[in-house]
């Protein structure tokens, strides 16, 4: 049955599958539910740094997928691909957001930003400190040295970043470009790169104080 509604299904486009949707061919939803599940769990692997549980994730990224279903317009809407990209990326960063605010997390228990807790992986570390790197002008390994101002860094781009700014940060953290962040926070891309220059300012300001 399943492989039966693969080959019926994918000689079609996701907008012309998504037409059929709508004409009442309720087999549509779980073709594509299940087409782009790697999708949902990309994006919960790149989430999973903000603090997490990957399964809970999953399931918000599951539920975001269906609302792309359910609200995807091909004729206001770029491709299914992007709207769904987009509604999965958000459901998953509202909920993280939602669980943060019901336990009170403050930033720096959630964002290793040095990579120093045990139960990171060597690639989220590489990637945490290479963004930071890149921030300040220096190199990984010049950034990774100064492990035991970690804490007292995270604490000061608590104090020192809007509520913009940190939602930003999250984000950028994540992998996304400053054009993808504007979308899942629903601002504007100038606002979106203005707020991620600020950043890279403050951190920079911060580590260059640091270093003197």
């Amino acid at each position: 049955m399943e492989d039966r509604r693969k080959q019926e299904y994918g000689q079609y486009s996701d907008e012309e599958l998504i037409v059929r949707l709508r004409d009442g061919d309720s087999g549509v939803t779980e073709y594509l539910m299940d087409k782009y599940k790697n999708l949902v769990r990309s994006k919960a692997k790149s989430m999973y740094i903000l603090g997490a549980d990957s399964e809970d994730l999953i399931q918000e990224g599951m539920i975001g997928l269906f609302k792309a279903l359910r609200d995807y317009d091909s004729g206001r809407d770029a491709s299914f691909l992007t709207f769904a990209d987009l509604c999965v990326s958000r459901q998953m960063y509202t909920a993280v957001q939602t669980s943060r605010r019901q336990k009170h997390i403050p930033l720096n228990t959630y964002v290793p930003l040095y990579g120093n807790r045990a139960e990171d992986s060597e690639e989220e570390s590489e990637i945490l400190a290479n963004v930071l790197a890149a921030r300040a002008g220096q190199s990984p390994e010049e950034v990774l040295i100064d492990r035991e101002n970690a804490a007292q860094l995270e604490q000061e781009i608590e104090r020192e970043l809007s509520s913009f700014e940190k939602q930003v940060l999250d984000l950028y953290l994540t992998g996304m470009r400053y054009q993808q962040i504007a979308k899942v926070l629903g601002r504007d891309e100038k606002s979106t790169d203005n707020a991620l220059q600020r950043i890279k300012s403050k951190l920079k300001k911060r580590l260059n104080r640091q270093q003197t």
